[in-house]
């Protein structure tokens, strides 16, 4: 299990991969970061590309961290 702080606050979230970390992650940036959220909306190939370079960054991060107890 691994715990890692939201890319945009303090807020922590924890899982036994990234796509769970990612999931546990999804209610809070939906509520505290609403407004990152819909600054990023905009043509659909540039939002897939600025999902996928966030993916990419935030899974190395991740796969980084040592598993907690």
């Amino acid at each position: 299990m691994k715990s890692m702080k939201c890319d945009l606050c303090d807020h922590e979230a924890t899982g036994e991969t990234f796509e769970q970390w990612m999931n546990a992650l999804k209610p809070h940036y939906a509520e505290a970061h609403a407004d990152v959220m819909e600054s990023k909306k905009g043509a659909p190939e540039e939002m897939k590309a600025e999902m996928m370079q966030w993916m990419a960054q935030n899974k190395a991060r991740f796969e980084a961290l040592e598993d907690i107890a």
